[in-house]
């Protein structure tokens, strides 16, 4: 009862502060508080209107004992002050237009006061609206409230900074009002990537989405964006976070980085895939580590949204989960809606009668040029994630190298390692023959060092059987192209020279046609008549490499490897490496290394005797009948006499089918040499 004496004297005061208030007399306080500013005034004066202007509804309150009028009601009070603050700040855009200097710093302390006493709701409900309309086609209104922001003292920054953030109603208008306060306030920076990620998990999908879409608007924030995308998966793959943090704020984390996946761009995640795939592994193994369903299954989510980021044109992470709303929201997090556009209903008429277009001519449109330079097609074949130039790549290399023969040099050996580890990216027609073509074209380019580099490569580790059959096709076919003439700078095209096998027939008549056939085709025929066509003529060029093909294979063949045993179970390898020796001991012919290459094969074979599989034998055959038809007769009696009889004693021994085939070749080289004596 005694405070009503109290109440009935401050009645007077209360109801001249009500109309104050009511008539929007606390605009033109404000107002005059900034002129005082811009001129220097006291700031004793300034520090107790500022107290008096945000505590007058407790102070009221206080002075009657809750028996306050309406208008000094939180929730009526500070809307009023927001509009106060808008009129104030058009007061400000008039000074500024007219060239006028004045100070909004009051303003700001104002508004950073209220908002640290809680009252973000009740005053930025009006000025985020007004500031938002206000700000969209007027630079002057963009700097106003930018420098509104960050006039507010440091110690109310992070209370203003997340009122704003809530009350945005998207990531272009909070851009709008705030700027590049993050980046020019170290306080606010630490609030935004911080404190709202990292440290406090209690605010909804949209702030988050407001928050990182704020960050990703400008070329100065994207910049704090990768970093907060690096800062959350850093939790995220942290094995002691996954055990002791709440599943709330997990999931808050894990929406967080897919919110930051949506808003990044090829070139970013191009500079940080390696992060994302390292933090992507460690924090799925951490995720399906956890006991409890949730937190597995939110790792299974984020992971997948990753790999799908980073592997665009590959396979992507996949699990079993169950597709519930919870699921289906988080995998929504990382697209970024677009645009809906209405789309006018078509009548739902019968479509039968109409006649299909005929796309019988159509052509393809988009076609991507193929690199004209070698060192192009190295850095696409080994790095390029455009699967369509990779395709051109591919299809124009062999062109590309036998053109440029002086720049396939340079690089030989790199690319000739590039296409034997090549893989196929895409389903391209043809792609094992197109590669071998390459191959092909790099070997008769540069023949030594890629020779010499393939035949290492044969007998050592962790290639498989694939890869060094490939190595012995290549050989081969280099062998028989660089062998064969050329005419103006192409290859004649002739029959394939080849090692024909011997049949296992007893038959007299198989084995004495062939060599009838090969005796017909190297004897000498004079004849009148018309004369024939003269057969082009070029240098052997395979007659000074024809050593580096051949001897690095005789090597290492009785030296069993751990996965590669060519005397074990490799045999099938085995075999096509001596029809390979053969083919290149054919293609020898009148070379100056072919007595030595003779003389070493039929050590090779002499070892290899015995073997027990019918396909080596057969090449073994094709071995010894490859020395008696390349080697000049004269070097077979002279230089290689002892070998041909042991040959002679083991086929009449233990192949004694062959013998005729045998007799009858030896017949021919001695009939050769009588001819030249």
């Amino acid at each position: 009862e005694r405070a009503w004496p109290a109440g009935r004297r401050l009645q007077p005061i209360v109801e001249v502060l009500e109309r104050f208030v009511r008539e929007g007399r606390l605009a033109a306080l404000m107002w005059e508080v900034c002129q005082q500013q811009a001129r220097g005034g006291p700031a004793e004066l300034q520090d107790a209107l500022l107290a008096g202007v945000v505590a007058l509804p407790d102070r009221v309150s206080n002075s009657l004992r809750g028996r306050n009028p309406a208008v000094f009601f939180p929730q009526n009070y500070f809307p009023l002050l927001g509009a106060a603050i808008v009129e104030v700040l058009h007061e400000i855009s008039a000074s500024l237009r007219g060239g006028s200097d004045c100070s909004i710093s009051f303003v700001s302390q104002v508004l950073g006061k209220v908002c640290v006493h809680g009252r973000q709701k009740e005053i930025l409900s009006v000025l985020v609206p007004r500031l938002a309309d206000l700000t969209k086609s007027d630079c002057i209104w963009q700097r106003i409230c930018w420098r509104l922001v960050e006039c507010v003292p440091e110690r109310w920054m992070e209370a203003v900074v997340l009122g704003f953030v809530q009350r945005a109603p998207g990531a272009d208008v909070l851009s709008r009002l705030l700027g590049n306060l993050v980046v020019k306030n170290k306080q606010a920076q630490f609030v935004v990537t911080q404190k709202f990620l990292l440290l406090q998990y209690g605010y909804t999908t949209a702030v988050l989405q407001n928050l990182l879409g704020y960050l990703s608007l400008d070329s100065l924030r994207r910049a704090l964006l990768i970093k907060v995308l690096q800062e959350l998966l850093e939790t995220w793959s942290s094995s002691s976070a996954v055990k002791h943090s709440p599943a709330e704020q997990q999931e808050y984390i894990s929406k967080a980085i897919l919110i930051c996946l949506s808003h990044l761009k090829e070139p970013e995640i191009e500079s940080c895939r390696q992060e994302l795939l390292t933090s992507m592994m460690e924090g799925v193994k951490c995720h399906l580590d956890s006991s409890l369903p949730q937190i597995r299954r939110l790792g299974m989510i984020v992971a997948e949204s990753i790999s799908s980021k980073i592997n665009t044109d590959g396979p992507v992470l996949k699990f079993q989960y169950e597709e519930d709303d919870e699921a289906r929201e988080l995998k929504s997090l990382l697209v970024q809606a677009p645009s809906i556009c209405a789309v006018p209903s078509l009548p739902d008429d019968n479509d039968d009668d109409l006649t299909p277009y005929d796309m019988s001519e159509d052509k393809e449109l988009k076609k991507t040029k193929a690199p004209v330079y070698i060192r192009d097609c190295i850095e696409v074949l080994t790095g390029s994630e455009d699967t369509d130039k990779w395709e051109a790549t591919v299809k124009a290399l062999e062109s590309l190298v036998r053109k440029n023969p002086a720049a396939t040099r340079e690089v030989s050996v790199e690319l000739a390692k590039i296409l034997l580890h090549l893989e196929e990216k895409t389903c391209i027609e043809g792609f094992a023959e197109l590669r071998q073509r390459a191959q092909v074209a790099v070997l008769t380019v540069d023949p030594i060092p890629v020779a010499q580099y393939l035949t290492s490569q044969f007998y050592s580790l962790n290639y498989s059987l694939r890869q060094r059959m490939d190595i012995l096709d290549v050989l081969v076919l280099a062998a028989r192209e660089l062998s064969f003439p050329k005419v103006h700078g192409k290859i004649k095209h002739v029959e394939k020279p080849c090692v024909q096998l011997l049949p296992g027939s007893d038959s007299s008549n198989d084995w004495r046609k062939i060599v009838d056939e090969r005796i017909k085709s190297k004897t000498r025929r004079f004849a009148k008549g018309p004369s024939q066509v003269q057969v082009a003529s070029g240098p052997n060029e395979f007659n000074s490499v024809a050593g580096h093909f051949f001897f690095p294979l005789l090597q290492n063949f009785d030296r069993p490897l751990s996965t590669f045993d060519l005397l074990g179970e490799d045999h099938f390898v085995l075999g096509r490496l001596v029809h390979t020796l053969a083919v290149l001991m054919y293609l020898a012919v009148n070379t100056v290394a072919v007595t030595a290459m003779g003389k070493a094969l039929m050590e090779f074979v002499w070892a290899l005797r015995f073997h027990t599989d019918s396909y080596v034998r057969q090449g073994l055959l094709s071995c010894i009948s490859s020395v008696l038809l390349s080697v000049p007769a004269e070097h077979l009696l002279n230089n290689m006499t002892e070998e041909l009889l042991e040959t002679q004693s083991w086929l009449g021994g233990k192949m004694w089918w062959c013998m005729p085939m045998f007799f009858w070749l030896v017949l021919q080289f001695a009939c050769n040499i009588s001819l030249k004596l």
